[in-house]
């Protein structure tokens, strides 16, 4: 009998082939993206000494005050403009996309649409 892998455990797999190839530096460092069933989170990481510059999710009230719902592509699209907003104070303009082994679409791609439309360039 053939035993089927979980979603979740295809998906951190997806994750760890992703990072060989996508590391971030002090000039260009990640934006990573998760997403669980309820929440959205996005932080800005230079992998160089693994510190964390900027992070935005949908549990935080400033941003939660602004969403009707925290888990459909309307909040995705807000957390990528404040995540870049964020970004942008901080003197970051330039990042690398790391997907976390999501299909890039829907969430993750409103996410990512939003953030290059905010001015961040990846």
């Amino acid at each position: 009998m053939v035993s089927k892998k979980s979603r979740s455990e295809v998906r951190a797999k997806k994750h760890y082939r992703l990072r060989n190839h996508i590391s971030g530096t002090a000039a260009r460092p990640r934006l990573a993206v998760f997403r669980s069933n309820n929440h959205m989170y996005a932080q800005i990481i230079d992998d160089t000494v693994g510190n964390t510059l900027v992070s935005a999710s949908t549990l935080q009230k400033e941003v939660k005050a602004e969403l009707e719902k925290t888990n459909n592509v309307d909040a995705a699209a807000y957390l990528g403009k404040v995540i870049a907003q964020r970004a942008l104070e901080k003197g970051i303009k330039e990042v690398v996309f790391d997907r976390g082994g999501f299909i890039y679409q829907g969430k993750i791609a409103a996410l990512a649409e939003a953030a290059r439309e905010a001015g961040l360039e990846f």
